[in-house]
């Protein structure tokens, strides 16, 4: 029991300090570059054509996939880190951002079950990630969720009135959506082998029963009375890039 209390323990600090430093440009981007210092399609440059970001589980592989599958000339796009730090660089770079807001509690009930975190570091992180873009939100295209998964073909053409861009617009049908699922399911049979059952219940970039009966279970603590002011906080905030 006290290892397990060691390993939780770990990793909920872990999960903190990341989601904290990766809220700075001046502490992550150095990081992140030379962790990615090969891969061309994870940290902004004067290359990138556009960014799309989102605090974790908000969609982005989706997105990312079906923006690109459409596209008839090279086009560089920078994902995934979930890092505030990254929007904040590429608005200071004038590169054309797309970030997508997901609601706080879908968020964090699905980072207790990826990170095994408990609430209180999700629902800190998420508040974090979202009030560091305040300053810049003007030059930032929002994206809700509900929208990236109900109809995201406005979104890239408000990418496009935005920034002036001419980025060809994927067609939100729903044979074009279930071959998006398609793809995004090949990639996670390509990353997790068919034993690790632990690992793609927790990180698969879809949702799977697994996962919904483990959220479920969460959702007593995150309900928390303890929680209320974070919650209450976060929502006023969703409700704000929202509208």
């Amino acid at each position: 029991m006290a290892d397990k209390r060691t390993i939780s323990a770990r990793r909920e600090f872990y999960y903190r300090v990341h989601y904290l430093v990766n809220a700075y440009p001046r502490l992550y981007m150095p990081l992140v570059r030379y962790r990615h210092r090969f891969l061309v399609d994870r940290v902004v440059d004067r290359d990138t054509d556009l960014v799309i970001e989102a605090f974790g589980r908000s969609g982005t592989t989706f997105a990312n996939i079906a923006f690109l599958s459409v596209q008839r000339r090279r086009v560089c796009t920078v994902h995934h880190t979930h890092a505030a730090a990254q929007v904040l660089t590429a608005v200071k770079m004038k590169i054309p951002t797309l970030v997508i807001v997901r609601h706080p509690e879908a968020c964090a009930l699905s980072h207790m079950v990826r990170h095994q975190i408990s609430a209180r570091p999700a629902l800190v992180a998420w508040l974090r990630f979202h009030e560091r873009l305040l300053s810049c939100e003007n030059s930032i295209v929002f994206c809700s969720f509900d929208e990236l998964t109900r109809n995201f073909t406005p979104v890239i053409q408000r990418l496009n009135q935005r920034f002036g861009t001419h980025f060809d617009v994927w067609q939100h049908t729903k044979k074009n959506e279930a071959e998006i699922f398609e793809q995004i399911q090949a990639r996670n049979r390509g990353r997790f082998r068919d034993d690790a059952v632990v690992e793609r219940t927790r990180a698969f970039a879809l949702p799977t029963v697994e996962r919904e009966a483990l959220k479920n279970q969460l959702r007593a603590q995150l309900d928390a009375p303890s929680l209320i002011a974070l919650r209450e906080r976060a929502q006023a905030l969703y409700r704000h890039f929202g509208a």
